[in-house]
This record gives C-alpha cells, sequence and structure tokens, in this order.
C-alpha cells in the first residue's frame, strides 16, 4: 500500500507539471481562500492588541458608568443608537459623595454632541464634550496653554471653552487662541486653554474636540438635561469590586430601583478589567466571523479543481482504461485522482499561508511606523486549520471526479476517441 501510495504521489507531480499553467490557475482559488483566512485571522490579532493597548493606557483603575441596562457580556446600551436619559447630573454629584464611596479618587461627567465653532471668518465641524473640572483627573491629559475649566464654572454657566490640539490649530492656525472669543451655536466663549495633542485612544479622537462646563454644555448649547456617560477613577489601593457595587447602590436608590441583582438597573457600572474582557469577546467574534467568511472562497477554489479534475478525467480516459485492463482496481484509480486533486489544495495551501504570513507582516510594519503598538502574529491553529481545509477541500472535490473515473470500462476506455 505504501509503495502504490508512493508511486501514485510520484505519477501525481508528473502529471501536474505537465500543465504547470493549469496548475497553477487551478490552486489560485485556493492559495487567495487560504491567505485571505492567515491574513483576517492576524490582522484580528493585531487590532486586538492595538486596541486592549489602547485601553490599558486609559487607566485600569477606571469604572465607566453609562445610561441603560447591558446584557453581561454585551455593548453598553447606549451604543446601539438609542437615546437613553436616566443618567443625569445629580446622579454624577451623588458618585461623588466620598462618604459613601471611599475608594473614589474622582469622577467626571459627559454631555456630548457636534457642533459648529467659528472665529472671525474660520469654521470648524467638531465634537463638543460638555464635562467638569474633574476631567483632567480622570481621564488625563495636559493643558498647553492657560488653563482647564475650574468647578465654579462648572455650577455657575459660565460660557467658557477648552479646545483640542486639532480644532484650535483649524481655527487659528499658529496664533495664539488665549483670551479670544468663538461662537458655538450663536453663543460666545471666551478661549481658557488650549490641550497638549494626545491622539486617539479607543477609538475616541482626543485632538478634535471641544471642552465647556458642564452645565453649560447642557442648558446652552445642546439642550438636553442627561449625561451620557460618567467615568470614574479609584484610587490605587481601593476595592474595585467593592466601588462597582456601591456605585449601583447609589444610583439603585436614586432611580427608585428595589431590585439588589440588578435585574431592574437602568445603567450599567462596569470596571476596567470587564470592559477589555468585553472588547476582547467582540473582536474575537469578529475575527473569526471574518474569517469564516474568507474561508468561503474556498469553496469557490474546491469547485473550480473539481471541474478541472473532471477535464484531467475526460482527457486520461485511454490511460484510466490501460490501467484497468493491466490489473488496477476502481480503488487504486481513485486514490490515484484524489491524491492529485489534495497535492492541488495543499500545495495551493501552502503558497496561501506563505502569501497571508508576508502581507500580514508588512501591515504590522506599516502600522507600527505610524506609532502604533500593532503586534505581528500568525498563530499556529490558524495555519494548522488551513492547511487541514486544503485537503479537506481536496478530498471532497475531488472524490466525485475520481470515483467517475473508477467507473469507467475498460473496453470502451481503450475505444475512446
Amino acid at each position: 500500500m505504501f509503495l502504490d501510495t508512493r508511486r501514485a504521489v510520484k505519477n501525481s507531480f508528473k502529471t501536474l507539471a505537465k500543465n504547470k499553467s493549469r496548475s497553477f490557475l487551478t490552486m489560485l482559488g485556493i492559495i487567495i481562500g487560504v491567505a485571505s483566512v492567515i491574513l483576517i485571522m492576524s490582522l484580528g490579532a493585531g487590532a486586538q492588541s492595538l486596541i486592549l493597548d489602547q485601553v490599558a493606557n486609559l487607566g485600569t483603575n477606571l469604572v465607566s458608568i453609562t445610561p441603560g441596562k447591558s446584557e453581561e457580556n454585551g455593548p453598553p446600551a447606549s451604543v446601539m443608537g438609542v437615546v437613553i436619559t436616566t443618567l443625569t447630573y445629580e446622579d454624577l454629584l451623588a458618585i461623588r459623595n466620598k462618604s459613601r464611596v471611599p475608594d473614589l479618587e474622582a469622577a467626571s461627567g459627559y454631555s456630548q454632541g457636534n457642533v459648529d465653532i467659528t472665529w472671525r471668518d474660520n469654521s470648524y465641524s467638531t465634537n463638543l464634550s460638555g464635562t467638569t473640572a474633574s476631567y483632567l483627573s480622570v481621564e488625563g491629559g495636559e493643558v498647553v496653554e492657560g488653563r482647564f475649566l475650574s468647578e465654579e464654572e462648572e455650577r455657575n454657566l459660565a460660557k467658557v471653552v477648552v479646545l483640542g490640539s486639532t480644532a484650535k490649530q483649524e481655527l487659528f492656525g499658529d496664533s495664539s487662541a488665549l483670551g479670544q472669543k468663538v461662537k458655538i451655536n450663536k453663543q460666545f466663549f471666551e478661549v481658557i486653554g488650549v490641550m497638549a495633542e494626545r491622539g486617539t485612544v479607543a477609538f475616541r479622537n482626543y485632538d478634535d474636540q471641544v471642552f465647556v462646563p458642564i452645565r453649560t454644555a447642557q442648558r446652552l448649547v445642546l439642550g438636553l438635561n442627561h449625561l451620557n456617560s460618567i467615568a470614574a477613577k479609584i484610587k490605587p489601593e481601593g476595592n474595585m469590586e467593592r466601588t462597582v457595587e456601591e456605585i449601583s447602590l447609589i444610583l439603585r436608590e436614586r432611580h427608585d430601583i428595589s431590585d439588589p441583582s440588578g435585574a431592574g438597573d437602568d445603567f450599567t457600572v462596569r470596571d476596567a478589567a470587564q470592559a477589555v474582557e468585553l472588547l476582547k469577546t467582540i473582536t474575537d467574534s469578529l475575527k473569526y466571523f471574518l474569517a469564516v467568511m474568507a474561508a468561503l472562497s474556498l469553496v469557490v477554489g474546491g469547485i473550480g479543481i473539481m471541474n478541472i479534475m473532471f477535464i484531467s478525467v475526460n482527457e486520461r480516459v485511454r490511460e484510466i482504461g490501460l490501467r484497468k485492463a493491466v490489473g488496477a482496481r476502481s480503488i487504486n484509480i481513485i486514490w490515484q485522482f484524489l491524491i492529485e486533486s489534495m497535492i492541488l489544495t495543499v500545495v495551493g495551501g501552502s503558497i496561501g499561508i506563505v502569501v497571508g504570513t508576508v502581507f500580514s507582516f508588512l501591515i504590522s510594519v506599516v502600522v507600527n511606523l505610524l506609532d502604533y503598538s500593532w503586534a505581528f502574529k500568525v498563530s499556529l491553529s490558524s495555519i494548522t486549520l488551513a492547511l487541514a481545509t486544503s485537503a479537506l477541500i481536496g478530498l471532497v472535490f475531488g472524490y466525485y471526479p475520481a470515483r467517475r473515473a473508477s467507473r469507467l470500462s475498460p473496453v470502451e476506455a481503450l475505444t475512446y476517441e
């Protein structure tokens, strides 16, 4: 059996080598499919490392409070496009009560929207973030000109604004912005500060935004009375799990929710570790979904291989008849054509792995040159899966042509023209 298999493999390579162009074009669908799977799995792993690294840069001692009840392993309800108004500025003040939340270091609230900001003849559309004086303590960041918002301005509807670096550059260029009056939705605001360039972290562009006191944003600009979210920073030595429960208890009391299990909550409280796990779950699901979509192209490649094998059978009818006339059994004929089919798919899959790996590496180099933390990852499991899938495609799509070849009558095959 071993000698028969060895001879069949040797003959298969000779047969395929006679039609190099056709063999390569037959393998092309497999090459593209396998390369796509490897590339998507690698890009998914790299994107996941980038996202998790950026989330980690925000700090591991943060607690996020968002309006609306979310599933335990699902995204916040407020990101689904529905406006939820269950979180208020008064909730933020209650959470800041250090006697109720002793491990709390600082908490900041956010009311956000898109606005047009104008200075003289320059107009720029940007993101407005109504926030609190504690923003820098919670989110980090640095003011390079002037200062940030004060607690008094937070309470007194002050018309002052701090510009992100992109917004400042778009409006003022290299000129100083401090003390200038800009118009936001027909209201004049005095520029009191400019933020240092920070870039995009966890899908959020920290530079393309402007900051105004939260009550000013709600009443004078956005016309709303709810918060989009609250962020709380816990002391380094603080107990995260207990703090999450204390914040949840405060909000249940304020929102008249009597069920302590959390089933009736109209808010979601998550710590940074939970957010990381959620992101990993979401990115893993997306990665594998896209990999399955890419793998469908292997089916197309398999159909191409089946068609070529049918052509090969028709071209070699007399050869098949001669082999059967000298004693070859049907299983020998089936095995010969199956081996040819599997060689096409396995060789194509191997080339696809190399192509996918090279492209993944080049993408990681480019992204890292752009100053992002992008890991180059091609897992052994994805390579093994790609090769196993290629071999399976060869077996599945090569069997029917091989079976057809094995059923040819020796007499008819030898007289075939």
